[in-house]
């Protein structure tokens, strides 16, 4: 299994880096790919995910080549 992971923004510079590959052996939540991506076992509640460009929990279930993205929200203006 393979998932891709993106960071975007602020969060970019707090983890180091702008994306990594993940091949866990089982599935994983997108709360868990954030603690194996960045070594971090908290998230933020104001961090938004998307799994394949489309918003989700922290809960959701990632599969075999999903992209998952994290990102500080965002404002318009």
């Amino acid at each position: 299994m393979t998932v891709q992971v993106k960071f975007f923004a602020s969060l970019r510079e707090r983890v180091g880096k702008a994306e990594v590959k993940l091949n866990p052996d089982r599935n994983l939540t997108a709360l868990q790919v954030w603690q194996q991506s960045t070594g971090e076992n908290q998230l933020s509640a104001n961090i938004l995910i998307a799994v394949n460009q489309e918003y989700v929990d922290s809960e959701q279930l990632v599969n075999d080549g999903d992209e998952i993205a994290f990102f500080p929200p965002v404002t318009g203006g």
